[in-house]
């Protein structure tokens, strides 16, 4: 039997420990193809490149693996350029990460990392993001590498729903202090945000993005329960942004 070609992609750049540390377990499971920013783009959500061009750069950063490229678009590129112009057939899974913050809540929309594997999930990829809640350059991978495989070996096997992509987030915790996995809704969770105004040398006014995350969802199925209390979160998200529960009520407008 072929092994499975699982295409490795993240927002953190290609260089990132996270993303080299999922392609270990990767290599374990199948044939790996990595196309990755070459800087990173956190916070670019689904944005692509449109007003401008992108390069393509083959890198040889792991000896085993024929097929690293280094892209200078958006995740959401990376995995368009790699099924239109690299892969020679559809890959049988796609991940994402690991992604160096949580991806929890409503940070899923903001994502570079979740964005990729949604573009996946267009293209009628199985895909995986995950996210390790350590915001640190040195975090610790390596307790969540077993994790990161089970789940993988699980959407091979038994695939997904149509249109399905999952959403996993690690709490910062030694090996021994996770308590499991956990299958969560998204917290109903916000950025109370501020702009920090300022001015440079030039007299010019500049601001800089700042804010708290807020979490009043007090459910305990959600992914900052689970995080919190020592979980891993699995959350299945959709690309159908349709909000079916409201198309009855809008039919009784007079429109």
């Amino acid at each position: 039997m072929r092994k499975p070609l699982i295409l490795v992609t993240n927002d953190d750049s290609i260089v990132a420990p996270g993303i080299r540390a999922l392609i270990e377990v990767m290599k374990e499971i199948g044939e790996v193809i990595i196309v990755a920013p070459d800087s990173p783009q956190s916070g670019m959500g689904h944005a692509i490149t449109v007003n401008n061009t992108i390069t393509l750069d083959k890198v040889n950063l792991d000896k085993e693996i024929e097929h690293e490229y280094s892209c200078s678009g958006t995740p959401v590129d990376c995995v368009k350029i790699a099924v239109r112009e690299i892969l020679k057939r559809k890959p049988d899974l796609c991940v994402s990460g690991i992604n160096h913050g949580s991806n929890s809540s409503i940070n899923v929309i903001y994502s570079g990392t979740m964005s990729a594997a949604v573009e996946a999930g267009i293209e009628g990829i199985p895909a995986i993001g995950f996210s390790l809640l350590d915001y640190s350059w040195d975090a610790d991978f390596e307790p969540f590498k077993k994790y990161v495989k089970k789940i993988a070996l699980n959407v091979l096997e038994k695939g997904l729903p149509e249109g399905v992509i999952l959403n996993v987030n690690f709490p910062k915790l030694k090996s021994e202090a996770l308590k499991g996995i956990k299958i969560c809704r998204q917290a109903k969770a916000a950025w109370i945000e501020e702009f920090d105004k300022r001015i440079n040398p030039m007299g010019k006014e500049y601001y800089w993005l700042s804010g708290k995350f807020v979490n009043n969802d007090k459910g305990e199925d959600t992914d900052e329960w689970a995080l919190q209390n020592g979980y891993i979160s699995i959350v299945p998200v959709q690309f159908d942004l349709t909000a079916y529960h409201a198309i009855s009520q809008l039919n009784n407008w007079n429109i």
